[in-house]
Parts: structure tokens; C-alpha cells; sequence
């Protein structure tokens, strides 16, 4: 069974800046499109960004030229760098398959920008 476990989150000033962490137990993803949502209270889940092993795939409109999901060399860690942090992109952030069926669905990191 894929664990996943989130880190990186935090509060932060507006314009900050964080980098998200996401730990997969096996070798998903070498071989898995993966993706970060965010969970906001009264909202959907959102599609922040997703990318294969090779390169970035789709990136949020409101997050381009900001955030950028990228993947270790090892291919067992997925990142999302978040630069000039507005107070809009705070929520829980997860990671997991891009495409259903989903994993099972890790803690999430907070992330919370404050004005």
C-alpha cells in the first residue's frame, strides 16, 4: 500500500516563500503522474499542479510564474516550490496521483500566508 506523508507547510508572510515535501513509500513516483491539491474549508479540492517523471505537466493559472512541482533524482520525493506567497494559496495541500484511482490520501501540509 503507497503511504504518502506532506511536509514544508507553515505560516508565512505574503511574498514568502515555501517548498513542499511529499514522501511516497514505494516507487510511484517513477512511474505514477502525480499531482498537489489543496483543500480550502467550503471549497472543492483543487488541482494545483501535476507532472510525470520527466517534466511538469499542468500548473494552476493563478500559481504560474510562482510555483513550480518538481521531483528529486531519486525519483521518491515530489516538491512544490511556492514563491511570493499571496494569502489566497493558504489550505492544506496533499499529494498524490494525478489520476484516479487516488492512493491513500496522506496527513496534508497546512500552509497559511497571512496579509
Amino acid at each position: 500500500q503507497v503511504k504518502l506523508v506532506e511536509s514544508g507547510g507553515g505560516l508565512v508572510p505574503s511574498g514568502g516563500t515555501l517548498r513542499l515535501s511529499c514522501v511516497a513509500s514505494t516507487d510511484v513516483v517513477r512511474t505514477t503522474m502525480m499531482a498537489w491539491f489543496r483543500r480550502s474549508p467550503g471549497k472543492e479540492d483543487e488541482l494545483i499542479a501535476t507532472r510525470s517523471a520527466g517534466s511538469e505537466m499542468y500548473l494552476k493559472d493563478s500559481m504560474r510564474g510562482r510555483f513550480h512541482m518538481t521531483v528529486n533524482q531519486e525519483l521518491t520525493t515530489v516538491y512544490l516550490q511556492m514563491d511570493a506567497l499571496k494569502p489566497e494559496d493558504s489550505g492544506r495541500y496533499y499529494c498524490n496521483s494525478a489520476l484516479e484511482p487516488y492512493f491513500q490520501w496522506g496527513p496534508g501540509t497546512e500552509v497559511t500566508v497571512s496579509a
